[in-house]
């Protein structure tokens, strides 16, 4: 038997003599104040069963009428995803047994889906590019929401999200580790909020996976899978196959063989995943075509005027930052992960260091918006403020170390940076005779450090900080540098 790998070696695919598969299929709430087939609102958290219409809730003779704006949004995904818009589709029942879905069936499609095939590229951490191609994208109705933990002896339902728009994203199992997963899940979402046909909100489940896992020996054919369901973090889809890996391997290597089935991700008990049924195949679904609902013909003509209306994608945005300002792409591939943080840093770095601004960014204020659990399109530092700052810094008026204590105030306060450094009397000294003299007074109490500096001028350092601590921060280092350097003639 081989040696059990380690969590990280798992994350990574490292499976010993096993090769990981990993296929995704994800599902996405479509924006629109509408649902699929009714005109009941959409809005999130909304009170229990307020967002119901006859149609959702299968009154008898109640018929479905298709919104036209949420098959505008899937097209618009579809083609962000560069798949084949198919100009003819159709409607299927899908027969299974939903408590919370009042009319006993799902409204999907099956054997005509809006869109087949498409690509998504992944930014791997270690720089590497990587793309899984996508099988289908369909529309389909999502179920109500079934809860088991407000009354001891029953299962309450709220309809409200019965029959709200989906797309349903189905991946090829191209991918080979939690990574490559983790890439694709972060890309997709990316994708779908620059297109502003999802939120990508996977807390809220506006956006969430269901992760087919197996795995096999290099070149045979693909193992049995196992599917786990609903998984809503990026951090749990990586903790999902690790799990699912080790089980496999287990079983695998004692002789057994995996069971295709579908299993329930339970975070907060190690991460594990448990069985919840044997998992389904398509004629167990019985698909049969909508009687209610006519096939969707679309003109190419429709689907090129929505083609011509597609915003920068962030594969497109991510190499302009690279090539026009400058950033490595791991940074812009962070940048890009959100439109919101694209708008952000563009508007900060216009006719500044660019660089600078991307590092100020994605440290000091992801870190601050981080700790208050805030996005970036609620940040209390604007593109506006923070320029100024940088700005601050490249015309010496302040110290790097002086420019954080600035950043942290106009974080909690607001304000101008230009005014707080002012009235604040933060500018930063480069008055080089009122440096002499701190320099003279330093070096003066430390003769024998001064000395050793002569002989190791790494030192110099230390009597650099002793420099900013006697100033509090307020001296200009490369000034102070420059100082020590002739002080002590290195």
């Amino acid at each position: 038997m081989n040696p059990k790998p380690s969590e990280e070696n798992l994350l990574q695919g490292e499976t010993g003599a096993w090769e990981l598969v990993i296929g995704m299929e994800v599902h996405a709430q479509l924006l629109s104040e509408a649902k699929l087939f009714s005109a009941a609102p959409t809005a999130f958290g909304a009170e229990p069963n307020s967002q119901v219409s006859l149609v959702d809730a299968a009154m008898p003779g109640m018929l479905p009428t298709l919104n036209g704006f949420c098959v505008e949004q899937a097209i618009r995904a579809a083609l962000g995803l560069n798949a084949d818009i198919q100009l003819r589709s159709t409607f299927d029942r899908k027969n299974y047994f939903y408590p919370d879905l009042p009319q006993g069936y799902q409204i999907s499609q099956y054997a005509n889906p809006i869109a087949k095939g498409g690509r998504v590229q992944l930014d791997l951490e270690s720089g590497e590019t990587k793309y899984a191609d996508l099988e289908r994208i369909h529309m389909e109705q999502d179920a109500g929401k079934s809860i088991h933990d407000i009354a001891p002896d029953a299962t309450l339902v709220d309809l409200n999200r019965a029959g709200v728009a989906l797309i349903e994203i189905v991946s090829k199992p191209d991918m080979r580790s939690a990574q490559e997963a983790q890439a694709y899940m972060r890309k997709l979402r990316a994708i779908l909020r620059c297109l502003k046909v999802c939120d990508g909100n996977m807390e809220e489940g506006s956006l969430r996976a269901d992760v087919n896992i197996s795995l096999r020996r290099p070149g045979d054919p693909l193992g049995t899978r196992a599917e786990v369901k609903n998984v809503n973090s990026i951090r749990f889809i990586g903790q999902a196959i690790a799990y699912e890996a080790r089980r496999q391997m287990k079983i695998l290597e004692e002789g057994g063989e995996v069971r295709q089935e579908t299993r329930l991700f339970d975070p907060k008990n190690n991460g594990e995943t448990r069985s919840m049924r044997a998992k389904e195949d398509a004629h167990d679904y019985r698909y049969f075509p909508d009687p209610d609902l006519p096939p969707l013909v679309l003109t190419k003509e429709e689907v090129e005027k929505i083609r011509k209306d597609l915003p920068e994608l962030p594969d497109q945005k991510k190499a302009r930052l690279v090539k026009d300002y400058g950033l490595s792409p791991t940074d812009a591939a962070i940048l890009c992960e959100d439109p919101a943080r694209g708008d952000f840093f563009e508007k900060t770095a216009i006719g500044r260091d660019a660089r600078r601004a991307a590092n100020w960014i994605l440290g000091d204020l992801f870190g601050a918006l981080n700790k208050e659990g805030l996005g970036i399109e609620s940040s209390p530092v604007s593109p506006d403020q923070l320029g100024k700052l940088i700005d601050l810094i490249a015309a010496g008026t302040i110290s790097g170390k002086i420019a954080k204590e600035v950043f942290a105030r106009i974080f909690r306060e607001g304000g101008d940076p230009e005014d707080l450094v002012k009235q604040s009397g933060m500018e930063q000294i480069t008055d080089t005779s009122a440096l002499e003299r701190v320099v003279k007074d330093i070096l003066a109490k430390n003769p024998d450090k001064a000395a050793r500096a002569k002989e190791k001028p790494k030192m110099l350092g230390w009597f650099v900080g002793e420099v900013m601590k006697a100033t509090s921060g307020k001296a200009n280092p490369q000034l102070a540098q420059e100082i020590l350097r002739r002080s002590l003639d290195l």
